[in-house]
């Protein structure tokens, strides 16, 4: 019996993967950290952190947690934001700015990646906190994108509601 592997409506990308040491008796255990971004290009992107024995496994569970916190962000005329927002996580401070039609999305490293799985096509952002972490810079965008008065937090759909009652 295969189990049919079902494509997802959402677009990913690994930020980062990491490899954390655990010290035991006898040694050390290896895992890896896997942080990702998922998005449908259409207003709707989350991030998921998770750990795993291995690189794949780590990344499917990131996936999964990343679906799962999905936050809804109405974009002005599906391109852009509708007005100039700041947000802090932890040491990370984004900015990001609406711009004129076929600017083209203007950010580096992690908001990047946020941006444009999001849907964003001209915006321009700029990282000011001085950490290059890059899962906390893109914690801030995420944070910055929260704030606009419509954006939402996903609520889970009814067939996954049902899931998590059986269990």
């Amino acid at each position: 019996m295969h189990r049919q592997k079902v494509k997802s409506e959402f677009d990913e990308k690994v930020l980062e993967i990491r490899r954390v040491t655990r010290v035991v008796a006898g040694g050390k255990r290896f895992s890896f950290r896997a942080t990702v971004v998922a998005g449908d290009r259409k207003g709707r992107v989350g991030i998921g952190i998770a750990k795993g024995l291995d690189v794949a496994a780590a990344v499917q569970k990131a996936r999964r947690q990343a679906e799962k916190g999905m936050v809804r962000v109405e974009l002005k005329d599906g391109r852009t934001i509708p007005y100039d927002i700041e947000a802090k996580y932890s040491a990370a401070r984004v900015r990001l700015k609406p711009v004129k039609e076929n600017h083209g999305l203007i950010a580096g490293g992690s908001v990047r990646a946020v941006l444009e799985l999001l849907g964003v096509k001209d915006i321009s952002a700029k990282v000011l906190g001085r950490t290059t972490n890059k899962l906390t810079n893109a914690m801030a965008t995420l944070e910055a994108l929260k704030k606009i008065k419509s954006s939402q937090k996903e609520k889970p759909s009814e067939d996954e509601e049902d899931e998590t009652e059986e269990e």
